[in-house]
């Protein structure tokens, strides 16, 4: 198994695997036909008031806080055991986001978080 993550709004490939979006809002001007999910994990995703928080603060100084705790977050939350079994099922599973950041994002903490926990991550 190996988790890997993209944009939403990339093209699907066949390399991908298992599509598991992992925002909690489905993101703008994506239809379900174009995202090809094979899942939406929105449970996995940072809690409402996390996730509006940081978008408030805006401040990428602030992305260590959020980071520590999105995973306080996901230690204590049983929707990702979802996750990772998907993982031990598909050899790829590759997380969808639509931040426009791809450093500074949920994604990366959550692939951080798996490979954490045992996953492979690519």
């Amino acid at each position: 198994m190996a988790f890997a993550m993209k944009r939403v709004y990339d093209a699907p490939e066949a390399s991908d695997g298992y599509r598991v979006l992992v925002d909690r809002l489905w993101p703008r001007g994506v239809s379900k036909e174009r995202a090809e999910l094979d899942d939406w994990a929105k449970d996995v995703a940072p809690s409402p008031e996390l996730r509006t928080e940081w978008h408030h603060s805006g401040d990428p100084d602030r992305f260590d806080e959020f980071a520590a705790r999105y995973r306080d977050e996901l230690d204590a939350n049983p929707a990702t055991e979802p996750l990772l079994a998907a993982g031990r099922a598909h050899d790829r599973v590759t997380l969808l986001y639509g931040a426009r950041d791809q450093q500074v994002n949920h994604a990366t903490v959550l692939l951080d978080w798996l490979a954490a926990h045992g996953a492979a991550v690519e």
